[in-house]
């Protein structure tokens, strides 16, 4: 079965989580360059991103923040369209 070429927004941002190192990239920074929650949920469901959630302190309260990671499945599907 042929895997799904990637649109140029999943290309654009698995290239950043590609480059976000270990802890990847938070769901707002991801917003602030104009990828929605559906792109996230897309990268997910086709195995290429992992999405978890954290509670971390911000201003003395504390707040649900997602943090995206690209898995070894985004990598390639990446090198692969070159």
């Amino acid at each position: 079965m042929a895997v799904p070429r990637l649109t140029v927004e999943q290309r654009r941002a698995l290239a950043m989580l590609a480059t976000a190192g270990r802890d990847g990239a938070t769901q707002p920074l991801f917003a602030a360059h104009g990828f929605d929650v559906a792109m996230i949920a897309d990268l997910v469901n086709q195995g290429f991103a992992t999405l978890t959630h954290s509670k971390v302190r911000a201003g003395g309260k504390m707040i649900e923040v997602g943090r995206i990671r690209i898995k070894a499945a985004g990598r390639k599907a990446l090198a692969d369209e070159g």
